[in-house]
């Protein structure tokens, strides 16, 4: 069973920066994306960034040129660097992972969540 584990939100000024972090456990064979959603109030879950494994990231429109997606395999880790904050990137910011377990199944993880809120 794979499990992450998120960590990073709070309370921001718009402008300020965050990052946020999500580390995986478990029965790990290999993590083929890594990728974070945000779910605004009263709004659907949506992408905002996700990186493959050596490929590309790709981005939501809004969060171009303001995240950073990276991620350490060898930790199984996948940060998300959020400047320039702006109040409408306020939600709760969910990581998810695609990938195989140890046995060869594959495998979709979400992690708990955490609450990004962005206000002066």
């Amino acid at each position: 069973q794979v499990q992450l584990v998120e960590s990073g939100g709070g309370l921001v000024q718009p402008g300020g920066s965050l990052r946020l972090s999500c580390a995986a456990s478990g029965s790990i064979f290999s993590i083929y994306a890594m990728g974070w959603y945000r779910q605004a109030p009263g709004k659907e879950r949506e992408l905002v960034a996700q990186i493959p494994w050596g490929g590309n990231s790709n981005y939501a429109d809004s969060a171009k040129g303001r995240f950073t997606i990276f991620r350490d395999n060898g930790k199984n880790t996948v940060w998300l660097q959020m400047n320039s904050l702006k109040v409408e990137d306020t939600g709760v910011y969910y990581c998810n992972m695609r990938g195989v377990s140890v046995g060869s199944r594959l495998f979709e993880v979400w992690g708990q969540g955490t609450l990004v809120t962005v206000s002066s």
